[in-house]
């Protein structure tokens, strides 16, 4: 079962109550008030996630977090799963 639009595992969040975080799936607008382009992205394609696209993995969701030090791969990877899970 699929938790985010683009493979964050939001029930395992540690930082989900303390930013009173819903998910992208169940949330607007994402918990800090701005835009999340993958969000849109899905929900303009009408996709619960990313691992439903065409061009799966694009280069949003190959970079996104990296500057922040995140490995992409990880999510990339669950949602290859997620996508299997059909």
């Amino acid at each position: 079962m699929y938790e985010s639009r683009c493979g964050v595992l939001c029930n395992q969040c540690e930082r989900k109550e303390s930013v009173n975080c819903q998910g992208c799936l169940s949330m607007e607008k994402p918990f800090w008030g701005g835009e999340c382009k993958v969000k849109s992205c899905c929900e303009s394609k009408k996709l619960k996630h990313c691992g439903e696209c065409e061009i799966f993995p694009c280069e949003m969701l190959s970079n996104m977090g990296k500057d922040q030090g995140y490995d992409p791969s990880i999510k990339i990877e669950r949602l290859r799963q997620w996508s299997l899970e059909k």
